[in-house]
């Protein structure tokens, strides 16, 4: 097989262009539509905005909402239609359920949890996901809401 440069620069391209394209766009908060402005005013009541950004998730443009209330993280994700699709807000690893406890602690193993959040779609309870760290690699792991092991991620 021969080296070829040439085909290696533009796999390069491709590979760049897809993985920028996958990141969130930061947004002004003048930039979203009225629908998703209604609904960012009616879910951020006594929160602070602090950034505003646009995703595309599965092929379609969505407006990701980071907030902060009363010191935790409450972040939103609203479809262009300004239908709420998901809710992440934090949560006191002591304030969990003893069995997602127990299932978040098992399935970090021995990396240190950093973070949890509950995400909740459609006003209902579907997953708790941590941020871990072992070392300088970082990680999250997923939990369903009795502390069961989920069938896909959410």
């Amino acid at each position: 097989m021969r080296f070829r440069p040439g085909v290696l620069l533009v796999g390069a391209i491709v590979a760049t262009a897809v993985a920028a394209s996958a990141q969130d766009k930061k947004i002004e908060r003048s930039a979203v539509p009225a629908a998703v402005e209604k609904t960012i005013q009616a879910q951020t009541q006594g929160a602070t905005v602090k950034g505003l950004a646009t995703e595309r998730e599965h092929g379609k443009l969505q407006y990701e909402v980071e907030t902060m209330v009363n010191g935790h993280s409450r972040d939103l994700a609203i479809a262009a239609d300004g239908t709420l699709l998901e809710v992440e807000e934090e949560v006191a690893f002591n304030a969990l359920p003893t069995a997602v406890q127990s299932a978040l602690t098992a399935k970090a193993a021995d990396a240190t949890i950093t973070k949890v959040e509950s995400l909740t779609k459609k006003d209902k309870l579907v997953a708790y996901e941590a941020a871990t760290r072992k070392g300088a690699k970082k990680g999250e792991i997923q939990v369903g809401p009795k502390g069961e092991a989920l069938k896909h991620e959410e």
